[in-house]
């Protein structure tokens, strides 16, 4: 069976010693059984479609729930499975078994194990993120700047330096978190920057405030990433998608009961002489330390690595373990390239820095949240400026988080149901420039209520962010990379977040048209030149290895797979998503 031009890049240690040692694991597990290869899936897994649960739910159901669901992959060929065997001191080595079968009942079964039991506690660790790095905006409401004299500028300066930190601190966290495991990294992430977040109530003043969000930034920089890391270990590149809508939608709903949250504890003004603010910033400090303290004994290192003292039958029988490895595995070598204790060698994190043909992406991440980036910041702030009380902005937030996360999710499906990723990722761009040219056409005084459904307009737009992390994570193609590469695209995005909280200024209040002119000017340049660029790039990038590759015999093709040093995406025989 010749490689095809989708074909998973193997594992980057593929010296000759390695493929030899590799070849005789192969041959002696091909040897241990003579199941064949015929009741294996092809096609690809199908894409969840919103019309065929609507109108032909039965397309979605597979037609035999005890038919095998093992897809074919480069294991079942016995002359290329070398070259992609695991290293042999991947974690899950011991329940890799490319002979497993298993049926669509078996899978589902797991999935929906997976989904309780990882997933789900995903979801609250990242709304453990969210819940402090959100509340600024909600403190906002209370008068924080009065009450600590602060002007606009100051707040700016805020968002600034803690973005700056949390870019600074987003690879070193990755490097941290790969040498010791996600799952021992990321609750005690959540631990510290709980911490400062409790002690945010004694803000004194500029300085005070200015150290605290800088503590925030640098403690919480490097935890998307990870956590995305980590949910790679037991999803396949095809799950995981919906999964990371689903992990994103987590973060809206989120800040819908922290605004529930803030309505009811900024009542607490004027107890024991203190601002509400105050109060809320221990309140949601001591929810997420407890988040932190749970995550220790609620995210194992991998899927066979679930017990432990305080759980001692585990997750998962050791049938499922077989299921849960060999599936990774067979739709994606590359993960078993390291195991999760393998810090990364200044080697490879210098390749992976200068892998120009992740660069487009992180373009895109440097500039598509800028052009909705001042309104939702200043959101709380211009909606008190307007007269509304400091319960009702609260209360007025709900809205378009609402509505952003239903757009969010919907844009991520079409994302996936038409393998699209560039131009569905336009979407958000195409959704806030008729509201930001809305914005800058009102009166110096407008209605209060316009403003209101204008701004509420253009922050409920399809955040796109999920599609683009994916985006990066599968053009990356190697798990050493992949982490890399994924913290370089997160702090494109939080140079981003830098670049946009300047923008608006005390000189251009109140309505901003100065501000609101860059945000259109670069809306446009995003829908005109850099997302129709980054997918002509990509298209120009795969027909170069396509000539380069169809025009090697089998021979040759098998030469280049037993002695290139070319990892991940540097790999002829891969192809770049767009």
């Amino acid at each position: 069976m010749p490689v095809s031009a989708h074909t998973p890049s193997p594992s980057s240690s593929s010296t000759s010693s390695m493929v030899k040692s590799a070849a005789e694991d192969t041959k002696s597990v091909i040897s241990s059984t003579d199941t064949g290869s015929d009741d294996l899936v092809d096609k690809e897994p199908p894409p969840f479609r919103w019309l065929s649960l609507l109108f032909h739910r039965q397309e979605l159901k597979p037609l035999d729930l005890d038919a095998i669901a093992t897809r074919r992959s480069v294991y079942d060929d016995p002359a290329l499975a070398p070259h992609y065997w695991p290293k042999s001191n991947y974690e899950n080595l011991h329940r890799f078994d490319p002979k497993a079968r298993w049926t669509y009942r078996e899978e589902q079964a797991l999935l929906r194990k997976i989904d309780w039991k990882v997933m789900l506690w995903a979801a609250i660790s990242f709304s453990a993120l969210n819940l402090d790095r959100g509340n600024l905006s909600q403190a906002n409401s209370d008068n924080i700047l009065g009450d600590l004299k602060l002007t606009t500028d100051d707040y700016n300066w805020g968002n600034s330096v803690f973005r700056l930190a949390f870019l600074c601190a987003e690879l070193p966290s990755q490097l941290v978190s790969k040498r010791v495991g996600p799952d021992r990294w990321i609750p005690t992430q959540i631990v510290l920057w709980s911490i400062v977040t409790m002690a945010q109530f004694f803000l004194q003043g500029r300085t005070s405030f200015l150290v605290c969000r800088a503590l925030l930034g640098f403690l919480q920089g490097g935890f998307i990433p990870d956590l995305i890391l980590y949910l790679s270990y037991f999803y396949t590149k095809h799950e995981l998608p919906f999964r990371l809508a689903l992990f994103w939608m987590s973060s809206n709903v989120c800040s819908i009961i922290a605004s529930f949250i803030a309505f009811g504890v900024l009542h607490m003004r004027g107890v024991l002489g203190r601002g509400g603010w105050r109060w809320l910033f221990l309140i949601e400090g001591v929810i997420t330390l407890l988040i932190g303290i749970a995550t220790f004994f609620r995210m194992p290192p991998s899927p066979t690595q679930t017990k432990s003292w305080f759980r001692p039958k585990g997750w998962f029988s050791e049938r499922e373990e077989v299921i849960a490895v060999s599936r990774i595995l067979r739709d994606d070598p590359t993960k078993g390239d390291m195991h999760n204790r393998e810090g990364l060698t200044l080697r490879r994190l210098w390749t992976a820095v200068c892998d120009y043909d992740l660069w487009p992406l992180y373009l895109i991440g440097l500039l598509f949240g800028i052009p909705s980036g001042p309104p939702s910041s200043y959101l709380t702030l211009s909606l008190r400026n307007l007269g509304f009380s400091t319960f009702q902005t609260n209360l007025l937030t709900i809205p378009n988080t609402v509505l952003g996360m239903i757009t969010m999710f919907g844009v991520t499906l079409v994302s996936e149901t038409v393998n699209e990723r560039s131009l569905v990722a336009m979407a958000q761009d195409f959704w806030t420039l008729p509201f930001l040219v809305a914005l800058y056409l009102l009166p110096e005084h407008p209605n209060q209520w316009v403003y209101f459904g204008l701004a509420s307009g253009l922050l409920s737009y399809p955040y796109t962010h999920p599609i683009q992390v994916g985006w990066c994570s599968r053009n990356s193609g190697a798990v050493a990379s992949r982490t890399v590469n994924a913290s370089l695209y997160n702090m494109f995005v939080q140079a981003s977040a830098i670049i946009y909280s300047q923008i608006y200024r005390k000189d251009d209040a109140p309505r901003y048209r100065r501000g609101n002119r860059v945000l259109i000017a670069i809306n446009s340049l995003n829908l005109l030149v850099v997302y129709p660029a980054t997918k002509m790039y990509y298209i120009w990038r795969n027909k170069q290895r396509d000539r380069i590759w169809n025009a090697m015999t089998d021979e040759e093709r098998q030469h280049y797979l037993t002695t290139t040093k070319d990892v991940g995406n540097r790999r002829l025989d891969f192809r770049f998503a767009h």
